[in-house]
């Protein structure tokens, strides 16, 4: 018996893709945490939810077992695994009778897997953490939440956070946005072990680079006071029921886009009841100098 779903609530926390989101576009959040529209499965984010689970299932074996042919063999298995958890993803190749597509696809898997092993070598690592939920809650109330791809933890106590993107590394002048997950999952980090990640490392499998960023407790401070005023402006959208679209060339990839204002759609009634605007000059419960909801919010600044 399929199980009624779950009615529309204002949202409690706040991870790294959901504040990506919002910055990215207001409206598009709002579609994915407050009307939980559904999306069709993707090639690109299916085959790096297998990759992530291929090199996540490795370190199950002894260090000198890990090796790249042991890693390709694991491939049909972990993606066996995904269509029985997540059988919507058979949807990924209409059409294929011969099998052709899917073939191409996992081999372009396989490829991403083996050019790891030029990047780390895994007969050397022993991860403390792989896949691990965290979750914490600041002073000022705002609960934090991710999944972090592994924690090395050296002899000496030093703490390495590593994340795996099946993508291409960005463009130097785009570095900060990449790092932005890694600054909150090392954020969250602090806060519950009360130790500062030495390193954060970036691992990227479709271009063969590794991004490395050293932080410090001035960098996670302010990290924190973003999230705040970032957190600020999504409570204010999710009062007023203003969640504004801001288009830019990543809507070409929007699934949701017959239901978005900027290309003469309408998004579906807003679910949640609105508060009358609050005054200018009010600043009761607020836990950050107020950000307009819908405009952006910067990553770095003084």
């Amino acid at each position: 018996m399929t199980s009624a779903p779950r009615p529309p609530q204002p949202p409690t926390s706040l991870s790294p893709s959901r504040a990506s989101d919002f910055m990215q576009c207001p409206l598009l959040y709002r579609f994915r945490v407050i009307d939980r529209l559904p999306e069709k499965p993707s090639e690109a984010a299916t085959r790096g939810t297998l990759v992530h689970a291929v090199l996540e299932r490795l370190f199950d074996d002894p260090a000198v077992e890990r090796t790249a042919p042991k890693a390709r063999a694991l491939i049909p298995g972990q993606w066996n695994r995904l269509l029985e958890s997540k059988p919507e993803l058979t949807e990924l190749f209409p059409d294929d009778a011969e099998g052709e597509r899917l073939t191409r696809w996992l081999g372009e898997a396989e490829r991403l897997v083996e050019r790891w092993f030029s990047l780390e070598d895994p007969a050397r690592l022993e991860p403390a953490e792989r896949e691990l939920f965290v979750e914490t809650e600041l002073e000022s109330g705002l609960r934090l939440r991710g999944v972090i791809d592994r924690i090395d933890v050296a002899p000496t106590g030093e703490v390495r956070i590593v994340d795996y993107k099946t993508g291409k590394a960005p463009r130097p002048e785009y570095a900060e946005g990449a790092l932005f997950q890694m600054k909150f999952y090392a954020l969250v980090v602090w806060r519950l072990r009360k130790v500062v990640p030495k390193r954060l490392q970036l691992v990227y499998l479709g271009s063969g680079d590794v991004l490395t960023y050293d932080p410090v407790e001035a960098d996670l401070e302010r990290v924190e006071r973003k999230l705040l005023a970032l957190w600020e402006a999504i409570r204010e959208a999710t009062e007023s029921g203003e969640w504004r679209p801001r288009p830019t060339k990543l809507c070409g990839w929007c699934d949701h886009r017959a239901l978005c204002p900027e290309f003469g759609g309408t998004p579906p009634v807003y679910p949640l009841s609105v508060r009358p605007a609050r005054a200018a000059g009010d600043a009761q419960g607020r836990m950050a100098p107020r950000a307009e909801a819908g405009q952006p919010v910067a990553l770095e600044g003084p």
